[in-house]
C-alpha cells in the first residue's frame, strides 16, 4: 500500500435469509469479516422481514463487541439493496425514501435483502458516516422486448443478483484483459436463489425474474410453473403460501423439508436417494435451460457464461453446465461471490471524489411504453 494512500474505513452489512454478513475493510484490507447467524425459529416469529430488524441489529452489536471491533472513525456503510422501486445501475446515497420504498416492498419482491440499508442507516447514523447501496436486486435494464408479457398492462421484472453478477463480469473482464461493457456474457448466479441473466456490453438485457418465482427452481424457490397449475393449487390455500414457495418453502425445501443443499447432496443424492437424486438433477437441468435461453437474446454472439454462488461448490454442478452448455460459449467458474469486494470498490470510488453517489428519485426506471397505447 502506498504510504500517503488515505485509508478509508468502510463497514458491509448484507442480509440473507437466515444469517447477516458483516465485513470491515481498511480500502479493500478486509479487517473482518462474519456471517451473524440468527435463529431459524425466532426468525419465523416475526409477522414480516422489517420487524426483524432490532432483532437482527441485536446480533450485529453482540459480534462487534465480542469481536472488540471499534467503528467509531467510520467513512462509510455500505448497505446490501432490497426491493425499492426499480432503478439503474450504479452507487446510490441512502435516504429516507430509499429506506421508505424499500420498507413498503415497492420493487413487488419480499426478502430479507430489504433490511440491508436499514441496517446499514441505522449504523451511519450512530457514527456520523456516510451510507451508500450498489446495483440493488431491481436494477433495470431490460430490453423492450424483454418487458412483454401476454397480458396488456402487465410487464416483466427482472429482480437478479444484479450486483454479484455485474461483479462478476467486471472481474472475469479484467482477468482477460478486457472491459465488462465490451463483452457479451450470460452470468448464472446458482445459490439459494438463482438468477440467469444475458449482459449485452455491460447492459442486463435479461433475465429471469427470480424475486418474482420465474426460473429454475431453487433450495428455496418453486421457480417457474404453468398459471393453471398455480391456479389449482391455489384452490384451497391462501395467496401468501404461493408468495412463500417463491421466496423461501419452494424448491427443494417443498420436497425435503429443508433449503439446506449440502446435506440434501451429501445425506441424500450421494447416499442414493432415487428421489433426492432426480430432484437435483433436474434443478441443475432447469439452470442449463435458462442458460441456453439467455443465448437468444444475445443473438448467439457470447463471449463467456459465469457460473458464481456458492452452491458451485457442491461437485458435479460445474461440471454438469459444462457439458451441457459449453457449446454456446466457454463456461468460467466462479464459487462464492464478489458481493462485498463489489459494495467496497464502489465506496472508495466515492470517498475518494472518483464518483458522485445517485441519488434515488423515487419512480421507477419503466413506466409504461410513452406511444400512449398501452396501459399501466
Amino acid at each position: 500500500m502506498n504510504m500517503e494512500e488515505k485509508v478509508y474505513r468502510v463497514f458491509v452489512v448484507n442480509p440473507g435469509s437466515t444469517s447477516t454478513k458483516v465485513a470491515l475493510f481498511e480500502n479493500m484490507k478486509c479487517v473482518i469479516s462474519r456471517s451473524v447467524f440468527h435463529d431459524s425459529g425466532r426468525l419465523m416469529e416475526y409477522d414480516n422481514i422489517n420487524d426483524q430488524l432490532e432483532y437482527r441489529m441485536f446480533g450485529i452489536r453482540k459480534f462487534l463487541h465480542d469481536s472488540r471491533v471499534d467503528l467509531t472513525g467510520l467513512d462509510c456503510v455500505v448497505g446490501r439493496g432490497g426491493p425499492c422501486y426499480a432503478c439503474k445501475s450504479g452507487t446510490y446515497a441512502v435516504d429516507d425514501l430509499l429506506i421508505q420504498d424499500t420498507r413498503q416492498v415497492k420493487g413487488h419482491f419480499y426478502h430479507s435483502s430489504m433490511l440491508g440499508v436499514q441496517l446499514a442507516k441505522m449504523i451511519a447514523d450512530k457514527y456520523g458516516c456516510m451510507c451508500l447501496m450498489v446495483d440493488p436486486p431491481v436494477v433495470d435494464e431490460l430490453c423492450d422486448k424483454a418487458r412483454i408479457t401476454g397480458v396488456k398492462g402487465i410487464y416483466r421484472r427482472a429482480t437478479a443478483h444484479v450486483l454479484n453478477g455485474k461483479a462478476t463480469g467486471r472481474y472475469y473482464a479484467q482477468q482477460i484483459g478486457k472491459k465488462y461493457e465490451d463483452l457479451n456474457l450470460i452470468i448464472a448466479h446458482i445459490d439459494g436463489g438463482i438468477s440467469i441473466s444475458a449482459h449485452d456490453h455491460g447492459r442486463m438485457i435479461d433475465a429471469n425474474d427470480a424475486g418474482g418465482g420465474e426460473g429454475p427452481f431453487t433450495p428455496t424457490r418453486m421457480g417457474s410453473m404453468a398459471v393453471t397449475d398455480v391456479l389449482d393449487y391455489l384452490f384451497d390455500k391462501d395467496p401468501k403460501q404461493v408468495r412463500d414457495l417463491c421466496s423461501q418453502r419452494g424448491g427443494l425445501s417443498s420436497w425435503f423439508g429443508t433449503s439446506d443443499s449440502s446435506k440434501i447432496f451429501y445425506e441424500m443424492v450421494r447416499k442414493g436417494d432415487s428421489q433426492a437424486k432426480r430432484v437435483w438433477e433436474a434443478m441443475i437441468y432447469q439452470c442449463c435451460k435458462w442458460i441456453a435461453m439467455m443465448s437468444a437474446p444475445l443473438k448467439g454472439n457470447v463471449d463467456a457464461i459465469l457460473l458464481t454462488g456458492g452452491l458451485l461448490r457442491i461437485p458435479g454442478i460445474i461440471e454438469t453446465i459444462t457439458e451441457d452448455c459449453g457449446w454456446i460459449a466457454p463456461v468460467v467458474a466462479y464459487p462464492g461471490e464478489f458481493e462485498h469486494e463489489a459494495m467496497i470498490d464502489a465506496a472508495l470510488r466515492v470517498l475518494r471524489g472518483e464518483e458522485e453517489p445517485m441519488h434515488y428519485t423515487g419512480r421507477p426506471v419503466f413506466e409504461g411504453f410513452d406511444d400512449g397505447k398501452e396501459s399501466v
